[in-house]
């Protein structure tokens, strides 16, 4: 008989990239979805979860997660259901199938097609950095900063859209 450890352990090599991936696309930030991951997989364990295959594994972490987050977000005094719901709608229809990777590619592909000023702006802000340093960087006010931002995020969209069109 398979020891339950080992398999639990494959199971979170499987699994960990796609939740971690959902977090984020659910909004939230790095290290919260780091320790959301974490979590989900105790619940998991706790809950005695049984891989089941790909998809039906998946979709049950993904509650989990999803559910650690809209309580980790009702104690904060936030209410983004319904952010979470659409965001969640998105991840089933575009990125449930290859765990995000096509979309990620497309993401990779229109950053690499922004223009350099939008794309430091970008890199900036979602590297980490606070808005007064990225404008001082970019030599922008901090409203301008977020001109920039909005503008490079709508070029983003409309190329990801179109790239994933385009796509098979």
């Amino acid at each position: 008989m398979p020891d339950p450890r080992v398999a639990f352990e494959d199971l979170i090599r499987r699994h960990q990239t796609a939740v971690w991936r959902y977090l984020r696309a659910l909004g939230a930030r790095p290290d919260a979805a780091e320790e959301l991951l974490q979590e989900t997989f105790v619940v998991a364990w706790q809950k005695g979860v049984e891989d089941r295959g790909v998809l039906a594994t998946g979709t049950f972490l993904r509650r989990i997660a999803r559910n650690l987050l809209l309580r980790q977000r009702r104690a904060q005094g936030r209410r983004d259901e319904l952010l979470i719901e659409l965001a969640d709608s998105a991840w089933q229809r575009d990125c449930v199938a290859d765990d995000g990777e096509a979309w990620l590619l497309s993401l990779q592909h229109c950053r690499d097609q922004l223009p350099e000023r939008a794309r430091a702006a970008i890199d900036g802000w979602y590297g980490g950095a606070n808005r007064d340093g990225v404008a001082a960087t970019l030599g922008l006010h901090p409203d301008g900063l977020k001109t920039l931002l909005q503008r490079a995020r709508a070029l983003l969209r409309a190329c990801i859209e179109r790239h994933r069109r385009n796509d098979p």
